[in-house]
């Protein structure tokens, strides 16, 4: 995992869009924000292990596997990249073990800027509920996680603007708590 802050230019939003000079984001700065972050063992007895002991530290009960990639998403691939990038905040926690592949989260510090978060296999991360954020592959074109859910597997994205929805209030009085 890597974090900077992004650029904003209106380029492929698959590049890495670091800014020049780079402004790093540290782990303990990712964490202000709500955001948290493991390094997995790859070798999988390790890997499963770690996750089963998150899972129960976390209260997670239930877990899927996403291919985000043409192949994996066929005829949808275009639709879903889009809605993946579109801003947006969900009621739970996101969560998600990368296992294979590498793409960017992008979630807003308490400035309102862009955070990139370069994840890769055997990264995993947590977005709080009501962080915006967004989601897109890299270059590569291709990952695959573990996605984590505490009750039925739901991705439910609401597009900013959502600012009087209860969890995005919950949000923001952890951050001013800080």
């Amino acid at each position: 995992m890597r974090a900077y802050l992004y650029d904003n230019l209106d380029t492929d939003c698959r590049e890495p869009h670091e800014l020049n000079p780079s402004v790093p984001v540290s782990v303990d700065e990712l964490k202000e924000t709500g955001v948290l972050y493991w390094q997995l063992d790859l070798e999988p007895e390790k890997f499963r292990k770690q996750v089963d002991d998150i899972c129960v530290e976390r209260n997670y009960k239930n877990r899927d596997e996403i291919t985000v990639s043409k192949a994996g998403l066929g005829d949808l691939f275009d639709q879903k990249i889009k809605t993946f990038f579109t801003e947006h905040l969900h009621e739970d926690e996101e969560i998600r073990a990368i296992l294979d592949g590498s793409g960017y989260f992008d979630v807003r510090d308490k400035q309102d800027r862009w955070i990139r978060i370069e994840v890769e296999a055997g990264d995993l991360i947590v977005l709080p509920a009501g962080i915006y954020h967004r989601f897109t592959l890299d270059l590569n074109n291709y990952l695959k996680a573990m996605r984590l859910f505490k009750e039925d597997p739901v991705w439910t994205p609401l597009n900013r603007p959502c600012d009087e929805n209860p969890h995005r209030k919950a949000y923001l009085e952890t951050l001013v708590a800080h």
